[in-house]
């Protein structure tokens, strides 16, 4: 039983790897898979295709700036003839040569997926040398999210990522504002984000609109991601601070 999209990998991947204490998280900051497991120093990756060929190699020694501990995965085929990922002992080899771990998940019609772990990354070679700023923000933008919302190997889909979560909840708490709009003082205080006055002026998403100096409301755009993103939001109180004590909060702070 052939997979059609990658993504199918995804799910038999992830559990496969929360058996072993992994939190995981779909495309994070371009990695297809991204695991965490308070023991372990180094982020896990894992990069997924159908079959294996040279552009997934490629990803593989790219994600090993980020971290030692980084594993190509593809479907295995069960037929016997014409298919590349069939050379399971020379890619193997190469897999070693390079520090990759290498990942198959067979499909099939009646049964579970089954994944096998072919083999491990090699943490004592040495390149390419491990970028700390890049593997930073990709620890952070994980430990950012609240969940995974995302499905790994997703090309098209737009993605949850932990700005989009902000966004989301800067615009969940204007949903039933005053129509004279609030403060980002009030937001910021409300929701705790820091960053509620540039997410506002940047207006990424089209989700908010500046109705006077320093009051904002939200626009249908931004009614229509909370009903789309209505997974991602967590139970909100039914109590936030009053607006009658927020309210004036931040009315010297501009645009």
């Amino acid at each position: 039983m052939a997979v059609k999209h990658e993504t199918e990998l995804y799910d038999p991947l992830k559990k496969f790897f929360e058996q072993q204490g992994y939190v995981i998280k779909g495309e994070v900051r371009h990695c297809d898979l991204v695991g965490v497991r308070d023991d372990l120093p180094e982020p896990l990756i894992v990069e997924m295709k159908k079959t294996f060929n040279l552009s997934l190699l490629l990803q593989g020694l790219e994600r090993l700036k980020l971290s030692s501990n980084v594993y190509l995965a593809v479907e295995r085929s069960r037929a016997k003839r014409g298919a590349v990922n069939q050379r399971w002992g020379d890619l193997t080899n190469l897999c070693q040569r390079l520090g990759l771990g290498l990942i198959t998940i067979t499909f099939y019609k009646t049964k579970k997926p089954i994944v096998e772990m072919i083999t491990h990354p090699n943490a004592a070679l040495t390149y390419p040398k491990n970028n700390k700023r890049r593997k930073t923000q990709l620890i952070e933008e994980f430990h950012e999210r609240s969940g995974d919302y995302n499905t790994g190997g997703s090309n098209r889909a737009k993605l949850v990522t932990a700005y989009r979560e902000k966004a989301l909840r800067l615009a969940h708490s204007l949903r039933d504002v005053d129509p004279a709009g609030v403060s980002p003082a009030y937001l910021r205080n409300l929701t705790g984000l820091s960053t509620a006055s540039s997410i506002l002026q940047n207006n990424y998403y089209g989700w908010f609109e500046r109705i006077s100096r320093g009051r904002y409301v939200l626009t249908q755009v931004g009614v229509a991601a909370l009903e789309q993103y209505v997974n991602v939001l967590e139970p909100r109180s039914t109590n936030p601070i009053p607006l009658t004590e927020l309210l004036t909060l931040g009315d010297s702070e501009s645009n």
